[in-house]
């Protein structure tokens, strides 16, 4: 745990996956996250994202140390948080610090966070749950295990995704399937593979091509009916005008990657203006993170945030499941409050 002049601390936890997490990227059973508190419990925030995103853990930590020996006042309006903040350093630990002064703001008053924020309260409404790579016979069998959850997003890598879908579909005729490439696929590839997965129904794609690959992600949607969606390629509102030029029907936004709430309120209404369709989504991170993006949710498309129900050891009390239908906590704030906590230091 690190005190940054006792303003705001932070800690680092390892999240405890229920079952190992294979995506293209890799394999995990285990994730880091960090949660920030704010002096006095006024407000939560977290910075966690994955490993393949590169981001120097002391560049984080920075930001939030220059942050704790800043001697001006917290902002006491969300208008007022970009400019505290800043635009330099990674994002998730931009986004911690956001969240946890949004937390503060709507807790001084004594509303939740949505309210704060000037967006519709989100009805209940269902998320996907992630069915990690593995043989078809273990993906079919997990996609069985959740038959009260009618969306499944099913990672995938190449090798045998056909067989893995075809088995998915046919234990769950039922369910609406998305699949998500993260970034496994050559633009040609990518169409070959969507177009063999054709008669399964998907109902969308997500970044079937590598990051940087704004125009094969375009070439890829003119060459297929399904909706792709991008992901790891969009991190900045630039990022968001360009998938917009290059045909792209949706993007995927996500908190830890694009600096926290306000720069997601931005982009997410910049992408209606250019006619996009907007998923939010997490990184396999703890309900703080998780709650405070649930409070957009009246405002997408699509939601995908199931990362509290992978992790089994979970440190926050926040959003709640009733099978997969999300619902916020009834608490000011983003409306989280810590499990077995220590007795306060400040």
């Amino acid at each position: 745990m690190s005190d940054a002049h006792r303003r705001l601390s932070w800690e680092a936890i390892t999240l405890q996956l229920h079952r190992p997490f294979h995506i293209a990227y890799g394999v995990s059973e285990t994730r880091e996250a960090f949660w920030l508190r704010l002096a006095g419990d006024a407000g939560w925030g977290e910075g966690t994202i994955p490993p393949y995103y590169h981001v120097n853990q002391a560049d984080t930590f920075a930001i939030w140390e220059a942050a704790g020996r800043r001697i001006d006042p917290f902002p006491d309006a969300p208008a007022e948080i970009t400019a505290w903040v800043g635009e330099e350093g990674p994002a998730p630990a931009r986004c911690a610090l956001d969240l946890a002064l949004h937390d503060r703001i709507a807790r001084q008053r004594g509303v939740p966070l949505y309210q704060l924020l000037g967006v519709p309260r989100p009805p209940a409404r269902p998320t996907s749950f992630t069915i990690p790579i593995a043989s078809p016979e273990a993906m079919a069998q997990m996609a069985a295990e959740v038959p009260d959850y009618p969306i499944i997003k099913i990672k995938l890598d190449s090798d045998d995704d056909v067989a893995r879908v075809a088995a998915i579909r046919a234990v769950r005729p039922d369910a609406r399937l998305y699949v998500d490439a993260n970034a496994a696929w050559s633009p040609e590839e990518a169409v070959r593979h969507i177009q063999a997965l054709t008669p399964y129904k998907l109902e969308m794609v997500e970044q079937p091509v590598p990051q940087d690959d704004i125009a094969g992600l375009g070439y890829v949607q003119a060459h297929v009916d399904v909706p792709v969606v991008a992901d790891e390629s969009v991190q900045t509102m630039a990022d968001v005008e360009q998938l917009a030029a290059a045909g792209v029907l949706g993007i995927n936004l996500k908190l830890m990657k694009i600096g926290g709430l306000a720069p997601c309120l931005r982009m997410l209404r910049r992408s209606r203006e250019l006619g996009l369709r907007v998923m939010l989504g997490c990184m396999v991170e703890t309900s703080l993170g998780v709650t405070a993006m649930a409070h957009l949710a009246g405002l997408a498309d699509w939601i995908d945030l199931d990362a509290p129900l992978l992790i089994a050891n979970d440190p926050f009390d926040g959003l709640r499941y009733d099978q997969a239908d999300i619902h916020l906590p009834d608490r000011p704030g983003i409306g989280i409050v810590q499990r077995n906590p220590r007795p306060p230091d400040d």
